[in-house]
């Protein structure tokens, strides 16, 4: 596995930046670009463990900063803001990165899924899969206040994984919004899972084995 370190340009000239992870031999057909969630950044450890995970099992990985984030703030950007850097590193692994994968999907940590959403939904994501790190279905305490809408509006497969902690996503509530989606899906919980997938220590399962989980569930379903 090689990984490398790479600049990203965004539309007004600023920059991002990002992680390559490539497998062994002559490239991959498949690339799939990860976004981290509003209170990290792309080096948060379960981010970088399936990325680089992902790479040794043979597909081509980026993983990349928000660029609030790159500037050290800790108030995510506008929506645009947040649109342009996703679009920016989609556009940089289909480009930049030899041999182009033929194929790109996009996994995202909580805010980072639901921003990849939005533009799937919207037509503004040539991804062709989704994978969903921790959905952020509502705000905590405000199940009023759902974010299901772009999830109707999207045609391509996606991968929910969901703690039965997490106070972001009521997982019978989020059960209700699978259940009237058009694309196919699949539901991965982990059990005693907060928002980002820590378990209580009286479950005896370290991060690493949660991760480790986590990867082989993504493996299975990317390779039916």
């Amino acid at each position: 596995m090689k990984v490398e370190k790479v600049s990203i340009s965004l539309r007004d000239g600023k920059t991002v930046s990002g992680t390559v992870a490539a497998p062994p031999g002559n490239g991959a057909e498949t690339g799939i670009i990860f976004a981290h969630g509003a209170g990290n950044d792309m080096n948060q450890p379960m981010i970088v463990f399936l990325a680089e995970g992902m790479a040794r099992a043979g597909y081509l990985t980026l993983r990349f900063n928000f660029h609030y984030m790159e500037q050290g703030k800790r108030t995510p950007d506008r929506q645009d803001l947040l649109y342009d850097a996703w679009d920016a590193a989609f556009q940089f692994l289909g480009s930049h990165v030899h041999p182009r994968p033929k194929r790109i999907f996009a996994a995202g940590k909580s805010m980072g899924g639901r921003i990849a959403a939005q533009m799937a939904a919207r037509g503004q994501l040539a991804a062709r899969r989704l994978i969903f790190l921790g959905y952020p279905l509502h705000p905590p305490g405000r199940k009023d206040a759902l974010r299901d809408e772009p999830l109707y509006r999207i045609g391509i497969p996606m991968l929910f994984f969901a703690g039965t902690r997490d106070p972001l996503c009521d997982l019978p509530m989020l059960s209700g919004v699978l259940a009237r989606l058009s694309a196919p899906h699949r539901i991965e919980v982990i059990e005693g899972g907060d928002h980002s997938f820590k378990v209580p220590k009286a479950m005896g399962m370290s991060p690493e084995e949660i991760y480790n989980r986590i990867l082989e569930r993504a493996l299975e379903w990317m390779n039916e």
